[in-house]
């Protein structure tokens, strides 16, 4: 049997495992880069060799960063402050929330992002005397993490793999905010929709009663005035922002690649004990970080066996030779959504960005641009629980999976719609 057709069985199980989850999703990526080593597809140095890559580097050091500024209080001074600034009306609050999720997420991932902001919703629906609910914040929470996610080269992993495809084509890597032009009115867009006809709609979907979050012991402290901090733990704050704030200069200016400056960052908290290296370990989302090492073992798997170049002209032949490049990126975008549905975003860029770059390089398009598009509508997932793990992380609110269908689910066609109509304008398509 063809190396190829190996690998594309092997692939193949590995979505069914991914969309069934039948086993864990990080142990299927693993098993699967382990049978392509096994099956003589790739070299057992190949298999697993992503995880020494830039971007696992970056992924890593800014989780720790984020969970810093919750460690440090940092998050829960923010939670309070807001409520004091803005009230408790649930548009004005979501409004003011968005102010602080969308730079950190444009900068940091967006796991982290909300893994440091729903601890501070939670402290402002624990002080809002039931005039903020968490079903009614959590989910608007993980979408506009994750619609911001999109808005640089590094607030999420599909166009940083897609950014490594790019510069190892031989073409200018993607511009820090080049992706703001789609990704931005896509923002814009979800807060239209979460401040309009989505807040009546999600009134009606949410309809089962307030839960407690199992994350965090709430109990009568929540109620409870902080703690005056000592000389270090205020220390410790100033020293996690003034290192989000590094790491952002870091990443604009680019005097070190991503990963060296996302993983000193992380090293300077921890020797400064703004975090402990235990709390990193039990914190860290270790199912991101082997999905991304493992995904350049199956993007390997494709170009190796050739079984990337199969798929590619298996597409080809379908959709004509003769399709314009504006109908191409909306095909591969359409894909990509209905795939980052049920995989992991990350998953789908690894699987969709060596195929689509084969595809636009076989028909003469312009690679850098199709690549980009794939990236764009690997972030747009958000009609499943399941999609991306900020999204997941919202289940705890006690949401049901038709909720996600229901209300994500519309904003998703939405959003589509939005950036296949950019692609052109703003694209070299």
């Amino acid at each position: 049997m063809e190396s190829s057709t190996i690998a594309l069985i092997i692939i193949g199980v590995m979505v069914i495992l991914y969309i069934s989850e039948l086993l864990p999703i990080a142990t299927t990526s693993i098993l699967a880069c382990l049978a392509l080593a096994v099956f003589g597809v790739i070299p057992f140095d190949v298999a697993l060799s992503g995880f020494g890559e830039n971007v696992v580097f970056l992924i890593v050091g800014m989780v720790i960063v984020g969970d810093a500024l919750f460690e440090t209080g940092v998050a829960e001074l923010i939670g309070r402050k807001i409520i004091s600034l803005v009230g408790t009306n649930e548009r004005v609050y979501i409004g003011a929330l968005s102010l602080v999720i969308i730079p950190i997420s444009a900068f940091l991932s967006n796991t982290a992002t909300v893994a440091t902001t729903l601890p501070i919703a939670e402290k402002s629906v624990a002080h809002s005397g039931g005039k903020l609910l968490k079903k009614d914040l959590y989910m608007i929470i993980g979408l506009i993490a994750v619609v911001a996610g999109g808005l640089t080269s590094v607030g999420s992993t599909p166009q940083i793999i897609a950014n490594r495809h790019i510069v190892g084509a031989g073409f200018d890597p993607i511009g820090f905010f080049e992706l703001a032009l789609i990704a931005g009115p896509v923002v814009v867009l979800l807060l239209v929709y979460v401040m309009t006809f989505g807040h009546g709609l999600k009134k009606r979907i949410f309809n089962f009663p307030e839960v407690e979050n199992p994350m965090h012991e709430m109990h009568n402290e929540s109620e409870a005035e902080p703690k005056p901090k000592t000389r270090i733990e205020i220390a410790r704050m100033f020293i996690t922002v003034a290192v989000l704030i590094f790491c952002v200069v870091g990443f604009i200016v680019g005097f070190w690649s991503l990963g060296v400056v996302a993983m000193v960052g992380a090293v300077v908290c921890i020797v400064t004990g703004c975090i402990s290296q235990q709390t990193v370990f039990k914190k860290m989302n270790w199912t991101t970080v082997v999905i991304m090492g493992c995904s350049f073992g199956i993007a390997a798997a494709l170009d190796y066996s050739g079984a990337g170049v199969m798929i590619a002209h298996g597409m080809i032949d379908f959709l004509g030779d003769s399709m314009s490049p504006w109908l191409l990126c909306a095909v591969l975008a359409l894909v990509a959504v209905i795939f980052t549905n049920f995989m992991s975003s990350t998953s789908t860029a690894a699987l969709l960005i060596p195929i689509a770059a084969i595809v636009a390089s076989e028909l003469g398009y312009d690679v850098r641009s199709v690549l980009i598009a794939v990236a764009i509508a690997a972030n747009i997932g958000y009609a499943t629980p399941i999609s991306t793990p900020p999204i997941t992380m919202t289940l705890v609110a006690g949401y049901r999976f038709m909720d996600y269908v229901k209300f994500g689910g519309l904003f998703n066609v939405m959003a589509y719609i939005l950036v296949v109509l950019l692609f052109p304008i703003f694209l070299n398509i």
